[in-house]
C-alpha cells in the first residue's frame, strides 16, 4: 500500500498531494466550490461511502481548506464552508478539468465552467510574471527556490 507523505520529496507538488491527493478529496472540495454543496448528504451525491466520506471531510476540516460551521436555522447540524485555502484550488480544479476535457472526455466537455458576469469560458493557462502567457511549456524550466534546503540563493522572483 503506497503511505499518505512524500517525506523523501523536497517538492510543493508531493506536499499538496499529502494535503488533497487522496481520492475524492478534490471532488468533495469542486463541489463546495461549483455546485453548492454544503452538507454531508450534498456529498453522499459523488457516490462515497459514508465512512471514506467522514474521513476525507474531516481531512479537508484538519487541513484548513474547508470550515465546519452550524448553520442559524439549524446549530445542531453542521454544515461546510470552503476557506481561502480552499479557494485557492479552484484554478487547479479548472486545469485538471481541462486536461480532462482533452484527453478524457470523448464526447466532449461534461461540463463547463463560465464567468457569471457575460457568460465567456474560464480557462487557466501558464502565465510569466514578466511576459505574459506561455505558449510553449518545453520554454519552462525549474531551478531551486528559497525553501530547497542547503539553498543559500534562489533563482526566482
Amino acid at each position: 500500500m503506497l503511505g499518505r507523505t512524500y517525506d523523501t520529496q523536497v517538492c510543493s507538488a508531493a506536499r499538496a498531494l499529502e494535503v488533497i491527493g487522496e481520492r475524492w478529496s478534490l471532488l468533495i472540495v469542486r463541489d463546495a466550490l461549483f455546485a453548492g454543496a454544503t452538507r454531508f448528504a450534498d456529498f453522499q451525491r459523488l457516490g462515497i461511502a459514508t465512512n471514506i466520506l467522514a474521513k476525507r471531510l474531516d481531512s479537508l476540516v484538519d487541513s484548513g481548506i474547508l470550515e465546519r460551521r452550524s448553520s442559524e436555522e439549524q446549530p445542531d447540524r453542521a454544515g461546510y464552508v470552503v476557506t481561502q485555502k480552499g479557494l485557492d484550488l479552484a484554478p487547479v480544479i479548472i486545469t485538471l478539468t481541462q486536461w480532462g476535457d482533452r484527453w478524457a472526455a470523448p464526447d466532449g466537455p461534461p461540463i463547463l465552467y463560465r464567468h457569471i458576469g457575460c457568460g465567456g469560458a474560464i480557462a487557466e493557462q501558464t502565465t510569466c510574471s514578466s511576459c505574459g502567457p506561455v505558449t510553449d511549456l518545453k520554454q519552462i524550466h525549474v531551478v531551486h527556490g528559497p525553501g530547497m534546503p542547503g539553498s543559500h540563493s534562489a533563482d526566482v522572483d
